[in-house]
């Protein structure tokens, strides 16, 4: 939807707003309402992750299978990555300790795994369901809520493998996540 929008992302160090508008993002100062930037060409854009550590960020193109590589000063477009083995990139997100991007896959229900430094996707981690958002905890975990299951599932960042799930009993659909890092208690 040319109107419509999904994930905002704040960028603190910047004072950016990043916020998801189906083909394009735009990039808004929070303290006025101004529009700053607009990154292009994201069909079907989901989210927005930034990877500040490479001065990148990263958009999952769900319109297009794909992951749109900007750099974080200009912000302009400096490489699109094809999400081979996964359909329709969703909510996205980077761990600086195993220094990737995680796009989760609505569609095929998997995890395209991509290496921050090179840009390269270097794996995909089988979900049993529909992911929809996550959150790390900043030692090397990522949780993701399985739509469609009623589930939490845990993901070992280095090892791109699945550690645990957890069912979320009296929870239909989750959608939103959040996590308190220094209790690790995830918020569904």
């Amino acid at each position: 939807v040319e109107g419509g929008w999904d994930y905002l992302t704040y960028d603190a160090p910047s004072n950016r707003l990043f916020i998801t508008r189906g083909t394009r993002v735009q990039v808004v100062d929070p303290d006025n309402g101004v529009v700053l930037a607009e990154i292009a060409d994201t069909p079907g854009v989901h989210g927005v992750a930034l990877a500040s550590e490479f001065g990148k960020g990263y958009t999952s193109n769900g319109g297009d299978n794909s992951v749109t590589v900007f750099d974080l000063k200009t912000l302009q477009p400096l490489t699109r990555i094809a999400i081979t083995g996964g359909e329709h990139p969703d909510f996205i997100a980077y761990d600086h300790v195993a220094k990737r991007i995680f796009a989760f896959n609505g569609r095929s229900h998997n995890v395209s795994v991509i290496d921050a430094a090179d840009d390269k996707l270097v794996g995909t981690i089988k979900l049993s369901g529909k992911p929809e958002s996550a959150v790390t905890d900043g030692k090397g975990m990522i949780f993701v809520d399985i739509e469609d299951k009623n589930e939490i599932t845990a993901i070992n960042t280095q090892k791109a493998v699945v550690v645990a799930t957890w069912p979320l009993t009296g929870c239909e659909e989750p959608a939103g996540l959040a996590i308190d890092q220094q209790t690790r208690r995830l918020f569904v």
